[in-house]
């Protein structure tokens, strides 16, 4: 029931069909899912990398405008989360990372607060608390204008990284519409092959099952995987603030060189 339960969620599928997918793929959610859009019953399936733990994100930008920071700390409650001393305690962390650019989340960690190092002073808070505490993740992007962004009361933030300078608007419109409209890449040339060969298979099986003529099956097919791109590749979104353009309009030749999108 848990596995019909998540299928369901993932494709809003009916119970009937998820059982019957289910028990075809024998019980492999994936599998699953692909059975349901062949059948042309389930659209792709939900992103499903909102996490499920509380806490909070924390964005910055450097002094120079150069650079911007995201730290994720964790908790197991919203109360907790709230909570005064467990803000400043990620904004103290942010500031680490904004000083001292650790490479990776071990590196972060290891490094000396006033009293013992990050680790061990989430360990301290945690039992302060009685909540288990974790910092999750950090991203660091670079470039001649950034961005960050704060959103749902730092349940969400985004990065973004510009090629030309004096752009920071320009960033912070990008970080939105990351924020609002999830995608995966920036540019359609980074979409895997295997992917891409996957996503035409479904569309194929979809197109031939509803009985569309084999000749005109790969126009189709091409057709989709426009709509695909227009959904997963962020130069190739609609732009949330006016759905007549896309979001390399807005650009205006300016270059993302990269986003990072955090999700509580």
């Amino acid at each position: 029931m848990e596995l019909i339960k998540q299928l369901r969620e993932m494709t809003g599928a009916g119970m009937v069909d998820c059982q019957k997918a289910l028990k075809e793929a024998g019980n492999d959610l994936e599998k699953a899912v692909d059975i349901l859009r062949k059948s042309g019953i389930a659209k792709a399936a939900k992103r499903t990398d909102r996490e499920a733990s509380e806490g909070v994100i924390k964005v910055g930008v450097s002094d120079a405008k150069n650079e911007a920071y995201m730290i994720e700390l964790n908790s197991e409650t919203d109360f907790v989360a709230r909570n005064e001393k467990f803000q400043a305690f990620a904004d103290q962390i942010l500031a680490l990372v904004k000083t001292n650019k650790p490479a990776t989340l071990e590196a972060l960690l290891a490094l000396s607060m006033e009293k013992g190092t990050v680790q061990e002073n989430i360990d301290n808070l945690s039992g302060t608390t009685g909540e288990k505490m974790g910092l999750k993740r950090f991203a660091t992007v670079s470039g001649a204008s950034v961005a960050a962004y704060s959103h749902l009361g730092g349940r969400m933030g985004v990065l973004v990284a510009l090629d030309a300078a004096g752009k920071e608007d320009i960033a912070m419109e990008v970080a939105m519409q990351v924020a609002a409209a999830n995608p995966k890449y920036i540019l359609s040339s980074e979409v895997a092959a295997e992917e891409m060969a996957h996503e035409k298979e479904i569309y194929k099986e979809q197109l031939l099952k509803e009985g569309k003529p084999a000749a005109m099956v790969d126009k189709i097919v091409e057709g989709k995987m426009n709509k695909f791109y227009s959904e997963v590749c962020l130069i190739e979104q609609e732009y949330i603030k006016d759905d007549k353009k896309k979001v390399k309009d807005i650009l205006g030749g300016t270059n993302v060189l990269k986003f990072v999108r955090f999700a509580l």
